[in-house]
């Protein structure tokens, strides 16, 4: 049943189509990485712009050299440390690759996933596949073939349903197209983690940095406003809101006694957390409240990834009322 659906993927992609697949990270909606007709389908299912890069997604490191040259020491250390693993390195693109797997850029996102499925369709394949997240731009990424078909129902040719994505939240971004290693988008694999493989530090990004995935002000957010409070003041906070229902996402236990309250129990640990993360928040959305409060993870590098996401889940909505 699998290698037909292999096959049936493979098929697909090879004539410009578009498929869905896990990965350890996210679910990812993919192409062919060398079809620009196939890669601009990509675009219009999620609404995304133009000029935001996708990342491209190789079977092994191996494929490196095809997609780009040079590739420095630095980032020949994190491939072998780290691949397959959720860590995408950019790095300065062959001529070859296409302007809309690059946003326009001279740089191009790599990965090697490690989730056996995507591992079974890149080796069938043969090629690179583009695939940022398979939902519609901004919005909470896919942890489950469920939540690609509630989102991109009819725009997508091909789901793959690989279960529940182990890791759950996107892949660490590392740019290592420049003199010094930098940090443009934190995950699983922590900067501490990034600077013990290199032996060396890695810079934060500035404004200087290529565009990546990920890293606008807002994203991945759900419909429904979020906030983000101090667990201190949560439960006061939630329990002051009534009559409106209000959902809440906390690594505690609900209080007594409050109907009006939605309350979620998220793992304690930074990467049961990571895990669940999406799925919660997806389940929060559709309860039906007017906002989502999220207990702010503790300020320690291992909730950096978390942290990140929530901050852009949180910008774009409002404040509060005092």
């Amino acid at each position: 049943m699998l290698e037909r659906e292999i096959a049936k993927a493979v098929a697909i992609l090879r004539a410009g189509g578009l498929v869905a697949f896990p990965t350890e990270t996210v679910y990812g909606l993919g192409a062919d990485a060398r079809n620009p007709g196939a890669v601009a389908k990509i675009f219009a299912a999620k609404g995304r712009p133009q000029t935001h890069p996708v990342i491209v997604h190789l079977a092994e490191a191996g494929q490196l050299e095809e997609w780009a040259w040079p590739v420095p020491e630095s980032a020949r250390r994190l491939a072998a440390r780290f691949w397959p693993g959720p860590l995408t390195l950019i790095l300065r693109r062959r001529p070859s690759v296409p302007d809309a797997v690059t946003g326009g850029q001279e740089t191009v996102g790599l990965r090697v996933p490690a989730h056996p499925m995507a591992q079974r369709l890149l080796r069938a394949f043969g090629g690179g596949i583009a695939a940022p997240s398979a939902n519609r731009f901004g919005r909470l990424s896919p942890t489950t073939a469920q939540h690609v078909e509630a989102e991109l129902d009819g725009a997508v040719d091909l789901i793959l349903d690989g279960g529940p994505c182990p890791v759950g939240i996107e892949s660490t971004i590392a740019d290592c197209s420049g003199e010094r290693p930098t940090l443009l988008r934190p995950g699983h694999i922590t900067r501490q983690a990034l600077e013990e493989a290199l032996g060396l530090p890695v810079e934060a990004a500035d404004a200087g940095a290529p565009r990546a995935p990920g890293r606008l002000p807002a994203h991945y957010a759900p419909l429904t406003p979020l906030v983000l409070v101090d667990s201190a003041a949560l439960v006061g906070l939630a329990a002051r809101t009534p009559p409106e229902r209000v959902a809440v996402l906390a690594r505690s236990d609900p209080p007594p006694d409050a109907p009006h309250l939605v309350w979620v129990k998220a793992p304690e640990d930074p990467a049961g957390f990571a895990r669940e993360l999406y799925a919660h928040l997806r389940q929060l959305d559709r309860s039906g409240c007017s906002v989502i409060l999220v207990e702010e993870p503790p300020p320690a590098p291992e909730w950096a990834a978390v942290l990140d996401r929530l901050t852009r889940a949180a910008a774009g909505s409002p404040p509060l009322a005092a």
